[in-house]
């Protein structure tokens, strides 16, 4: 096993969720790429790593886009070594009724979420193989259980865990673990975003959560960050095939 710090791939990572984990793996000793759609929408966590000391490099990408997504893990090879942590983070919601959704609010949503995952597993896993040691992490959520209007978004984040199993399968005989964490109600701008959908204040909307949640509070970006940790480090591998449910109770 090499003595070289890991490298992580952290997709979506300019915000919320995906820059908490960026700067949690980096923190763990890892050079991280943080990847988004925009390379300049990166420079904040980007900035926060380099910062505390840590290495890190901004990579802009349409992580459907199977070109885009194969020249941003080989860029991430050959500025900051092999990747052998990925997680699967990149997310968009295009949240609408059954009977209002569009094509292209399913096809997005599955395009970044599931295509996503595909296309960046299957570019970094070469490298993981390679190296008989890797840790891939996808991003599910309770959604996955099903949620009002979000047929799209439940389905795409159900269909990564039979991903994420399925993967732990196949990956598991060269030394890579496959996982899925899926949240609870994060505290993102996302989740601000769909409060302003529902035209309901985020701070009501937050409070209401948590009167819902057994541990009485919404979860932070960092709670899931920490969970992302465990899992991508060497301590975690045997366990494989998971999804943990982040959501201050049992939700599965």
């Amino acid at each position: 096993m090499s003595e070289e710090p890991r490298v992580a791939i952290v997709t979506g990572a300019a915000r919320g969720i995906g820059a908490a984990t960026a700067r949690r793996l980096a923190a763990d000793g890892m050079a991280v790429a943080v990847v988004d759609i925009e390379e300049a929408a990166t420079k904040e966590t980007v900035d926060a790593i380099v910062g505390a000391g840590g290495r890190a490099l901004g990579v802009g990408a349409d992580v459907s886009d199977r070109e885009q997504v194969e020249a941003a893990v080989e860029r991430v090879a050959a500025e900051l070594g092999a990747p052998t942590v990925l997680v699967n983070n990149a997310g968009v919601l295009r949240d609408n009724l059954l009977f209002k959704m569009t094509n292209a609010d399913w096809d997005t949503v599955m395009g970044v979420h599931l295509r996503g995952a595909f296309l960046f597993s299957q570019a970094a896993q070469k490298h993981m193989v390679d190296r008989k040691w890797g840790r891939i992490v996808n991003l599910s959520s309770t959604s996955a259980l099903g949620n009002r209007g979000q047929a799209n978004y439940a389905a795409a984040k159900a269909g990564l865990q039979g991903f994420t199993k399925t993967l732990a399968i196949e990956l598991g005989p060269f030394g890579v673990t496959v996982n899925a964490v899926a949240p609870g109600f994060i505290v993102t701008d996302m989740t601000a975003a769909t409060a302003a959908r529902m035209k309901v204040d985020f701070d009501d909307l937050q409070k209401h959560a948590a009167a819902e949640i057994p541990v009485r509070r919404p979860g932070r970006p960092e709670d899931v960050a920490h969970t992302i940790s465990f899992l991508a480090s060497e301590g975690a591998g045997f366990v494989s095939g998971q999804v943990i449910y982040v959501a201050g109770g049992p939700r599965a």
